[in-house]
Formats: structure tokens, sequence, C-alpha cells
């Protein structure tokens, strides 16, 4: 079940028609119907909310063949909570008559490529009218004729769909939500510096602004569920092994300060959660305020330095939430940015939106040439790492899911939608993640942070939401592969750095020119200290889901023909990166003001 206010979106299939009656439209009536309802089959049997529901589809009551009809769509679409628009037609049908006009509804348009009748015309028609009217559409239309019979999608015609699809679910179940921010700006780090505007105009959500203070003030008090704190607590002595405590030994606290701390950090562990999404237990306890929560869909920590200089980090806090599972089970994954960076939030809300998965938060922290490696190792990088790799990591608060011990049907590692992920996978994950003592010269006030190492080649992509001052926001995305080095190599690499975290090596895919042309230019230009990373290749999903809120991509690597974005794109210009900028100036911020 959705742990957020308000009902998940529903996808509305429109069939629409050629409304000349005596024998045309009469017709098409079978053939345009059979169109929405293959569509919504292939939407309904293939997607699914991060939650873990089924997506729905709403097709309207009759075929629209003109205004009134659509009109009654329009209507019946409202009603039933549409907030996602798929056109289907095998036929002309009339222009901008039959058209959705909502603004807010991301749209796209399938036309059926078959001789019988003008699908492609009105294709084209219709796009075009979404054009001048100044509704960014998607069209879709196979590259093969089909028979009028043929009740079957394509499959390039399905990819568009879904890809279509899972983008505008995406911008769909952001609206109206929340971000909420536990303390402000984190050592001067741009992103935690939550721009409200930003999030209002170009995501539909709200900012939502909380003190760290109410956490000890919910400790203190003992406002959060005394029966889960002795349940987590349990577990986590059972599950979540401390590790080695690499301090100085004059730096090290005693067993009494560490079982002290374990406490607290389960406790900031559950109130979190209850700030994020209330607790109904609370308003039994006397708290009806603190049991409503702030409806977030996702949300951040600021913790360093006013926090963490004084009180435990949150790293097993921020590891544990972005994880699939907890001392109540396997569940969705929540997004949770450590040191409260905003931006690194959304990019991870973005592919968990997408993927369903729970989603990788990490330092892009170091390059390393393989010549540098060769020299501090004595050893040569092979397969993938052969060109360079980056050292992903950061402060012990990645998802545990990132371990790579869930395994797919044929036993390879892999990372899963929560609903997939077995009881076998979970303990896994646990067994392969140590606990360490946190570094005191980091954080004076103490606490654990997760520490694993990504063991197997899995397809993931990086990508980051940064704001430039004249422009807005850019969307920087690198699909490549997390590697496993040898032992004697890793250690070296890693000892180099704070060994008490956890680490993904990762190759982008590079392809000889420009951002991409090696590793290194890669991460020159990657545009900010943190970055977000999705388990598989998402980043065509990616840029389709950006288009859909104005937000252009200044850096990527997805071969051109898998790029999709609305038709009225390619009137800004030939080049893509280019034509994207100029029109998401042109169209503005999805819920903003141009």
């Amino acid at each position: 079940m959705s742990r957020l206010i308000g009902r998940l979106p529903k996808v509305g299939i429109r069939p629409v028609i050629d409304g000349r009656e005596l024998g045309v439209r009469e017709s098409l009536e079978v053939q345009t119907m059979d169109m929405a309802k293959a569509a919504a089959k292939l939407i309904e049997e293939t997607l699914r909310f991060p939650s873990g529901e089924q997506v729905e589809c709403v097709i309207a009551d009759t075929t629209i063949g003109g205004v009134a009809d659509a009109a009654a769509c329009a209507d019946k679409f409202r009603r039933e909570g549409v907030e996602v628009s798929l056109t289907v037609t095998p036929c002309w049908c009339y222009g901008t008559e039959v058209m959705d006009t909502d603004p807010l509804t991301p749209k796209a348009v399938w036309g059926f490529n078959g001789t019988e009748r003008p699908g492609a015309v009105y294709l084209a028609a219709a796009l075009a009218g979404y054009s001048q009217k100044g509704l960014p559409a998607f069209g879709i239309y196979g590259k093969e004729v089909q028979d009028g019979g043929d009740k079957s999608i394509p499959e390039d015609v399905s990819e568009k769909i879904l890809r279509f699809v899972k983008g505008a679910l995406a911008v769909a179940q952001m609206k109206g939500k929340s971000y909420l921010s536990i303390g402000y700006s984190s050592m001067g780090i741009a992103g935690s510096m939550v721009d409200v505007n930003f999030l209002q105009d170009y995501l539909g959500v709200r900012a939502e602004f909380v003190e760290s203070v109410e956490l000890l003030r919910r400790i203190e008090h003992n406002i959060f569920d005394q029966d889960e704190y002795k349940k987590a607590l349990a577990w986590t002595k059972e599950n979540c092994k401390e590790g080695p405590d690499r301090n100085s030994p004059e730096s090290q606290k005693s067993a009494e300060v560490k079982e002290k701390e374990w406490e607290k950090v389960v406790k900031m562990t559950l109130i979190c959660k209850d700030l994020m999404n209330g607790n109904p237990k609370l308003k039994a306890m006397g708290f009806g305020e603190e049991s409503k929560g702030r409806n977030a869909i996702m949300g951040g920590f600021q913790g360093q330095r006013q926090w963490t200089d004084y009180q435990p980090n949150a790293d097993f806090t921020e590891s544990i939430l972005n994880s699939s599972f907890d001392w109540n089970g396997i569940r969705q994954a929540y997004t949770f940015a450590t040191e409260n960076d905003c931006l690194n939030a959304i990019s991870m809300l973005f592919g968990h939106l997408l993927t369903n998965k729970a989603q990788l938060f990490s330092d892009v922290r170091t390059y390393w040439s393989a010549a540098s490696v060769e020299r501090v190792t004595g050893k040569k990088l092979t397969g993938l790492a052969a060109h360079g790799i980056i050292h992903l990591i950061n402060s012990g608060s990645t998802t545990l899911d990132a371990t790579a011990q869930q395994l797919d049907e044929e036993g390879n590692p892999t990372m899963k939608p929560f609903w997939d992920i077995t009881e076998d996978d979970v303990q896994r994950c646990l067994d392969n993640t140590k606990w360490p003592p946190a570094t005191v010269e980091y954080f004076r006030g103490g606490g654990f942070s997760s520490n694993f190492l990504t063991k197997a080649t899995m397809p993931l992509t990086m990508c980051r939401i940064n704001l430039i001052k004249g422009i807005g926001p850019v969307l920087q995305l690198v699909e490549g592969w997390s590697v496993e080095l040898p032992e004697d190599i890793h250690n070296v690499l890693n000892d180099r750095t704070d060994p008490t975290w956890p680490t993904t090596w990762f190759v982008p895919r590079t392809t000889g020119k420009g951002a991409f042309k090696d590793v290194y230019t890669v991460m020159a230009k990657w545009g900010a200290n943190h970055g977000a990373i999705s388990h598989g290749h998402i980043g065509a999903d990616l840029i389709s889901l950006a288009a859909m809120l104005r937000i252009p991509v200044n850096m990527h690597n997805v071969d051109e023909n898998d790029v999709f974005r609305p038709s009225a794109w390619a009137a800004f210009g030939e080049e893509l990166e280019g034509a994207d900028y100029r029109a998401c100036d042109n169209y503005g911020p999805l819920y903003g003001f141009k």
C-alpha cells in the first residue's frame, strides 16, 4: 500500500475516430476500441507503482469523434483520477476537435501504421495541433506497416508507450507531495540549500522544513512507537553486526557509550519515518499533530556538522530507510538524502519512480586511471575497468540493496523491486554489511557507518540534477557498470580513503567524444560532489521524464535513436542537446509561470 496521501494516478486511454457516420465511423469502432484495450492491457500487465500496486488504465466510454465526445471523456477522466493521457487511433480524425487540452497532463498519441486508413496522417495533424497550441505531446508510430486487423503492438511501439507512461506516472506521483528537509544546509553544499521555487515550479512538490532539534524532542519525550522500537532494536542487534573500530585507541568509545548510540540511531530511524509519512500509533499516544507526518515522497537529513558534532550520525538511519527492508520486513525503499542534498534526493526519486528499486547515494569521489592504479598497487586493471574507474563512496548511508547480494532467477547478482526480493536476499545483504563505529575526525558525536563492497558487475545509471543560475535546472546522466576489482587492488585503493564506508567501483560507457571521451572526462564534467545511482540502464527513460518536466539534459551517453521527447522538440533545431535547451526554455517549467 502507498504510504502517501492521495490516490494513485491512472492512465487515460483515448480512442479517437473519424466522426463521419453512415459507414465510416461504424466501420472503425471495433478496431479503434481494440487499440485502446490492447494499450491498456500492455500497460496494466507490465507496470507497477513503487509501492507495489498495479497501474490502472481508464478507457473512454466511447470512441471520440468530435468535441462532445472529447468533453465527455475529459469529464470521466477527472472523476476517475486520470493524470496521464494516451490517445490511440488507426484512422483519420478531426484534428483539434478530438484532442486532450489539459495543459498539466502529459500526452502521447499512437497513430497506427496501416495502409487501410491514414492513422499516420491524423498523428501528424494532431501533433501539429498540439505544437501550435503549446501543448507538447509525444508521437508514437511503428516503423513497420501492419495489416488493418492486426491487434498486436509492435515492439518499438510498446517500448515508446511504456517509456512515455513510466515518465508520465512519475510526473503525476510527484505532484502535490512534499520534500522533507530535516535541518537545512550541510557544510556549504549547494544542493542542500533547498530551492522551494524549483520544487514547486518544476515538480509540483512543496518543501517542508523541520529543525533537527525535533528529533531530540521526540527522543526525550518518547514520541515514537515503543513496541516498534523494541522490535527494531532487537532486529538491529541480531542483524547489524558492528565492524572494527578504526579510530585511535584514545578516540574509541566504551561499549556502554556505543550501546547508547545504537539505541539512539534506531530511534532516529523511527522518528524520521514518522516525520515523513506519519504514524497512527502516535495519535493513540496523545500526539495527534505528530501522527500526521508531512506526506513526504522524499526527504533529507542535514547531519553534518551541527548535528554530528553533538549527536550520532544518521548513516544507519539513511542506509536502512534507503533499503528495501527493515525490522518490519521487506517493503518499498524510502528516498532519503545524506547531508540534506535535495537535488540528489530528486535525482534518486527519478530513478526510484522509473524502476521501483532502491537507489544509491554516493560521493563521486575519485577517478583512478589505469596508470595510477598500477603505480600504487603494481597491478593492471582489466576487463571493463581497463581504462579507469570511478570510486563511488560516501559516509556510510548507501542502500544495502547495493551489496549486489540479491539474485535473479538465474542466480545473477541484481537489484530488485521489493516485491521480488526474498528473505534469503535480505539476509545476504545484511550478512555482507558491517557497521563500524563512525570516524571521530568526521563525526564527533559518534554513530555507525554501513560498510560493504558492491561485489558484482551490474548495469547502473548515475544521474544528477544541478541548478545553474540563468538557466535553471539541468539533468546529467551516465550509463555504465559496477565492477568488482581483485581484492588486492581494492584493498589498496580503498584504504587510501575512509575504509569504513560503502564502496561501488563504477565504469561509465565511453564513446570517444565529448563528455564521454574517456572515464576521466566523465568525472571532470560531473556537475556536483554527489550522484544518484540506479540499477539498470535507464538513461532513455530519464531523458523522456526530463522533457515532460521541461528540464534540459546537458550530458548523457544514450544512443540518439533511443532519445524520445515530445514531437515539438524537432522544431527547435537539428542538434538534439541544443534543441532540448531551447524547447525547455520556450515552454518553461511545467507548474511555473512563463
